[in-house]
């Protein structure tokens, strides 16, 4: 028996046969005379993985998959890719696959040193997409797999998990992967257990027994008896805690004495309203409304936002659904939007900046919300502000466009909320004044633990302390600045999911918190399980 320690991606126990994913091709480099011929094959391939990819686009039951495949279908189009591809045949006489491979690097660096975490993202869709295309450069089909089994193998592209049959998937185990690649947010949607960052070669494994203990970060390897047993009772707990989590469904949000903590769900697209009622979440707390501007390869109408944002609220029947204002920054390499190139991107031209300096694109996208808001319980909510000066210039805006919309006999909600997200130490400091000019904050907690404690969540070698002591007093000081003007305080970054702090959050009088649609009855059962009073009683402030 071998225990191999590594890192958690998505809970649960599988216990199965191990089959081993082959790994990507080795391409050598070669120098070619007929470059005509070669652009051609390349061409050739490139219409075959778009074929390719439309048929697992269609074959794909998770909506996450499937949108990773449209994305990867894009870019297998997009101009910058292939024309580095061909002018690595052009240029330096490379062969087809050897050109690819030399874009896919380029192209994936270029994307990993991003701030931005979406356009990091994109990292790993340049080098899958590269992938594919070797492979069918070098005529290998798909591989036809059949028997349930714990796949392990360095890691796994999206579309690789996409051609496998979800019934047989019991597990995954990688030598390498992170928490946050594709692979990981595709298992979590799924509920198949992952382990990653194994740090070992596991091709010797291929037909034993494995052992995947997703929230322990563990893989084992051909276990005995005793382990074997012990694991199969754990894996029995499990299954049973999901269909208990299950039963939660249409019950309140509130501890054993009757305190109610409101549980709400961040979505990135339309699409993703069938998490939120899956799991019966009180709404929308987080919409990121830059997905529209993301995949469009133009500044999306007015209608085009009009209509997402109306899908959302109506099928959502009344619930809450915050709207975040456009996010983007200097670092996401949108073409149309021409922003210029600087040194520290998350510290410069970005979100609410954007928006108070392109007043026009703002208005648009306004008016796009409030026209939405006569079809459901939508509100408004600002990111990266950092001074009522800000806050009052947004409002201006808001009330120009409502008059705008008064002129043209257009229905809006004329009483719809405003918030603000509340994620630099500045916002903090002055959030009793900003309480008085908004009616709720949304404390953005990654972005507020990054730069208060000066590190970069990405780099491995500083510690990302989402339970530093700061952050935590920080918590305390919104919600005590907003409470004394009637602002509501909600948590939606990862930190509302943490079970760890579940309690703090009651005792130090947080309205709601939104996280992830799979995490809401995680976080009911928590909250059901707690005395509000005993928590008060026994508060003592950090």
């Amino acid at each position: 028996m071998e225990k191999i320690l590594g890192t958690f991606v998505s809970e649960g126990i599988a216990i199965g046969k191990i089959q081993i994913l082959p790994e990507p091709i080795v391409v050598e480099k070669e120098i070619i005379s007929d470059k005509e011929a070669e652009v051609k094959r390349y061409e050739a391939a490139t219409k075959e993985a778009i074929a390719l990819t439309d048929e697992l686009i269609n074959k794909a039951t998770d909506d996450s998959a499937k949108e990773i495949l449209e994305i990867h279908k894009m870019m297998l189009e997009d101009l910058d890719y292939t024309e580095t591809v061909i002018n690595g045949i052009n240029e330096q006489s490379y062969n087809a696959s050897y050109a690819v491979k030399e874009a896919g690097r380029i192209l994936s660096q270029m994307f990993f040193h991003m701030e931005d975490e979406y356009m990091r993202a994109r990292s790993a869709d340049v080098l899958d997409i590269s992938d594919m295309l070797i492979k069918v450069l070098a005529g290998q089909g798909k591989v036809d797999y059949k028997t349930p089994s714990i796949f392990v193998g360095k890691d796994i592209m999206p579309s690789q998990l996409v051609e496998l049959d979800p019934k047989i998937i019991l597990g995954f185990a990688f030598s390498e992967g992170s928490v946050n690649s594709h692979s990981g947010i595709v298992a979590r949607n799924m509920s198949i257990p992952m382990v990653c960052q194994l740090n070992k070669s596991l091709v010797n494994y291929d037909g034993l027994i494995g052992i995947v203990d997703g929230k322990a970060g563990v893989f084992i390897v051909d276990p005995d008896s005793e382990t074997l047993a012990l694991y199969e009772k754990k894996q029995k707990e499990y299954l049973d805690f999901q269909k208990m989590l299950v039963e939660l469904k249409g019950k309140s949000d509130e501890t054993v004495d009757g305190h109610h903590l409101k549980i709400k769900a961040n979505i990135g697209k339309p699409e993703d309203v069938d998490k939120v009622l899956q799991n019966d979440a009180a709404g929308v707390g987080l919409f990121r409304s830059e997905f529209l501007f993301l995949e469009s390869e133009d500044y999306p109408t007015e209608e085009e936002q009009f209509n997402a944002y109306k899908e959302v609220a109506t099928r959502l029947s009344g619930k809450d659904v915050v709207i975040r204002t456009l996010d983007i920054g200097a670092d996401k390499t949108i073409p149309y939007f021409d922003l210029p190139k600087e040194k520290n991107p998350a510290l410069g031209y970005r979100a609410v900046r954007i928006c108070l300096d392109r007043v026009d694109l703002f208005k648009t996208q306004l008016r796009a919300i409030l026209r939405a808001s006569a079809y459901g319980n939508i509100s408004i909510m600002v990111p990266m502000i950092i001074s009522v000066e800000e806050v009052k210039e947004v409002k201006r805006i808001i009330n120009e466009v409502m008059s705008e919309l008064d002129q043209k006999n257009i229905k809006y909600n004329r009483d719809i909320k405003l918030g603000i997200m509340i994620e630099t130490p500045a916002s903090v400091i002055i959030s009793d004044l900003l309480a008085q000019e908004v009616d709720f904050f949304s404390v953005g907690t990654n972005d507020l633990t990054q730069y208060t404690l000066a590190v970069d969540r990405e780099n491995q070698k500083v510690k990302f302390d989402k339970h530093h002591l700061a952050i935590l007093r920080m918590l305390k000081i919104i919600v005590d600045n907003a409470h004394k003007y009637g602002t509501r305080v909600c948590i939606c970054g990862e930190l509302g999911a943490d079970l760890d702090l579940t309690e703090y959050y009651l005792a130090i009088g947080l309205d709601e918190v939104s996280v992830s649609p799979p995490a809401v009855l995680k976080v009911r059962n928590k909250v059901r399980g707690l005395n509000y009073s005993d928590i008060i009683k026994n508060y003592k402030p950090l």
